[in-house]
This record gives C-alpha cells, structure tokens and sequence, in this order.
C-alpha cells in the first residue's frame, strides 16, 4: 500500500526529492536493496537531489543549525563528544539503534 501511494505521488510531483526518498526508506525497511537502488538510480538519471538533513537548537537566546556533514561549528568536537557519551548511556540503558 506504501508503495503504492509513494509511485501515485511520483506520478503527480515527479521531480520532488522527498518522495523518492520516502520509496526509497520503504523499500529498505522491506530489505528490498535491488529496489531501493533503482529508486536512487531513477533520482540521479532526473536529476533530483536529496536535502541535506538539518537540526536546530536554540541555547542561551541564539539559534544553532546543524546540517549533516557540516564540521564548521566551532564546538563541533565537544558536541560530537557529548552526543557519544550520552550514545553510550542510552545503550546502556537498552536503546537498540534501527541502522536499516
């Protein structure tokens, strides 16, 4: 039904970048890898490109953004320390990571 669904909308935005992605985390979680990479092939072969992903926090009154990839924070070494520390409590306390 995902599926389904997900190609109806490629049919009507055929150039939008978040849905190829959304059939693309489908067919992963299905472990369909041969249809997965299709999905990606027909982005490139359009020339649709993916977002970088971005969070946001605001601390003290300023707002920082974080854009997967970017190392130009200037803490970016302790934020990166914090957040495997904190990593390691929550595996600790039974936290399994969905790395499909």
């Amino acid at each position: 039904l995902a599926q389904h669904a997900a190609e109806c909308l490629l049919e009507l935005e055929p150039h939008n970048a978040a849905v190829f992605v959304l059939l693309s985390n489908i067919f992963s979680v299905a472990r369909r890898w041969d249809d997965k990479a299709k999905v990606r092939k027909m982005m490139k072969d359009r020339g649709v490109r993916k977002e970088a992903g971005c969070s946001c926090i605001e601390v003290n009154d300023k707002v920082h953004a974080f854009i997967v990839g970017d190392m130009s924070h200037p803490q970016t070494m302790e934020i990166h320390s914090e957040l495997k520390r904190l990593l390691g409590h929550m595996v600790k306390a039974g936290y399994v990571p969905d790395t499909r």
